[in-house]
């Protein structure tokens, strides 16, 4: 089941005048009636790099101010720093004049730094996930209220041994997130759908032995590494706090080269018991 447009199409923004934009949030990409964080980044990133003329989102923090129902927005941008490499902006998005997001991001050309001849060094004490083959994972289906439509939008593969939250008898006990994304319809997925493959699996607490509801996020960063390779993700995400009502949840996106191609942390605030 799919809805509407494509990732591409949905995060598309027009030049205006004096560094501000106009783009859409869409339907269908939404969670409980409220357009997906990771989403409403990418929208907000794009119109960063047009700003900025850099292609990618280096690193990028949002500060969710209100909801994001469907409609049309206005992105207004201001450089910051503008260097040799990477630009430094502000964006925020508003809808009928009421702010939405409010991000500050560092924007390159990620081909410069990770293209051939460049070498970086590298190290790391973390591996991608051990996962099944997506087939052999369970898949993750928009539905009459939950799954919520924007699941129609991308493709999730849960590892089944954190697939239990669909029968909160089988909850592991651990708020813990693996498996893989892609977007649908084989759209390839680029460095700002990164941004969206961050906010895009069961929020980890689904997996603790704690109330389940969706969690509102707070603040979003992401750090980009590198462009992913064509295929699917493999996806961690971790939550290590549940503390003072908050949460924070930590991602790893690997692409289908095993290379760790983006990082994500979030604050947001847990369920309230009904």
């Amino acid at each position: 089941m799919t809805t509407g447009t494509g990732f591409a199409e949905a995060t598309e923004v027009r030049r205006l005048d004096d560094g501000r934009y106009a783009g859409a949030i869409s339907p269908g990409w939404d969670i409980a009636t409220n357009a997906n964080g990771g989403y409403l980044l990418a929208i907000a990133a794009r119109a960063l790099c047009e700003a900025t003329d850099r292609p990618d989102p280096v690193t990028i923090t949002g500060h969710y101010l209100s909801p994001g129902k469907p409609g049309p927005v206005v992105l207004s941008t201001s450089i910051v720093k503008q260097g040799r490499r990477f630009t430094t902006a502000t964006a925020t998005m508003a809808a009928d004049e009421r702010p939405v997001l409010a991000v500050i991001g560092t924007c390159g050309d990620l081909a410069e730094l990770d293209g051939p001849g460049t070498d970086p060094p590298e190290w790391s004490d973390r591996r991608p996930p051990d996962l099944p083959d997506p087939d052999d994972c369970i898949r993750i289906e928009p539905g009459d209220g939950f799954p919520p439509p924007f699941m129609g939008k991308v493709e999730l593969r849960i590892l089944p041994d954190d697939a239990g939250f669909r029968d909160a008898t089988a909850r592991s006990g651990r708020p813990l997130m693996r498996g893989w994304f892609r977007l649908r319809g084989d759209e390839p997925i680029d460095t700002l759908s990164l941004l969206c493959a961050a906010d895009a699996f069961p929020p980890t607490i689904f997996n603790a032995d704690l109330p389940v509801a969706w969690t509102p996020t707070i603040e979003l960063t992401a750090h980009v590494r590198s462009r992913p390779r064509p295929g699917w993700l493999r996806c961690r995400f971790a939550t290590h706090f549940i503390t003072g009502g908050f949460l924070e949840e930590e991602g790893e996106l690997w692409d289908s080269s095993g290379h760790l191609v983006a990082q994500s942390r979030q604050l947001a605030l847990v369920p309230r018991p009904s």
